[in-house]
């Protein structure tokens, strides 16, 4: 995997096409075995339809920057899969957006996956593979996949918070994680506390925990993926020099 890079963009213009992805036609076979041992470890998981980043390209127009390309529609299996068996075949990328939630008072509130999620113990913001409940008219819009992960993750809708209106990109193919910051009006320890009591009267919450960014130093880079690192270096070395 590349070393990432950050974009700061001004907008994501992406169409979702009707293609056949060749990864999960050559490998049938072992997407369903791989799915099969994966099911027996987690019962929980659902093989539904995601979205995966089939070409993109970074343009620039005169607002400025913006990150472009097309959508197609696989299996979850396969997704899962091809991240499983480390990325291969020709380039498609796994292109999500992220809820970067932050207190009133500059603290992040990061999520820790339960134990029935694919990505168990993983911390990371609310976020979720994109998938056609966030296509309209033919265009797929992250910033409706991140706020509908919001507030499916943590119960914190849209309306009660303040949305930056351009992206943070951690930019390192075959993973793009499209960071849209959202400000909440109460201090991180107070959301904190908020919406952990919303996770505990969840049967099936993905979170089973939320942690405080303060600092690079506060995140769990163990548990953490590397683009998660990578945003926080960036946004704090920013907000030092500011």
């Amino acid at each position: 995997m590349s070393a990432a890079r950050i974009l700061e963009v001004d907008a994501l213009d992406f169409d979702f096409v009707d293609r056949a992805w060749p990864f999960a036609e050559a490998e049938a076979e072992r997407i369903a075995e791989h799915w099969r041992a994966r099911l027996a470890a987690q019962p929980k998981l659902y093989n539904g339809r995601v979205l995966l980043l089939a070409r993109h390209t970074l343009v620039s127009r005169p607002a400025g920057a913006a990150l472009a390309g097309e959508y197609i529609e696989v299996d979850y299996a396969a997704f899962l899969a091809w991240r499983d068996f480390d990325f291969p075949g020709p380039a498609v990328a796994n292109c999500f957006a992220m809820a970067a939630l932050v207190g009133a008072d500059g603290g992040f509130l990061v999520g820790e996956m339960a134990p029935h999620t694919a990505n168990a113990g993983a911390i990371y913001f609310p976020a979720g593979t994109p998938d056609a409940d966030d296509v309209f008219a033919g265009k797929v819009d992250l910033k409706a996949s991140a706020l509908r992960e919001l507030a499916e993750e943590t119960g914190v809708a849209a309306g009660e918070a303040t949305v930056a209106p351009d992206w943070i990109v951690v930019y390192a193919p075959p993973r793009i994680a499209c960071m849209k910051i959202v400000r909440l009006a109460e201090p991180a320890d107070v959301a904190k506390a908020r919406i952990e009591s919303f996770l505990a009267a969840e049967p099936e919450a993905e979170l089973s925990a939320m942690h405080i960014v303060r600092a690079p130093a506060d995140l769990d880079r163990a548990r953490a993926p590397a683009f998660m690192a990578d945003f926080f270096d960036y946004v704090f070395a920013q907000r030092s020099v500011g």
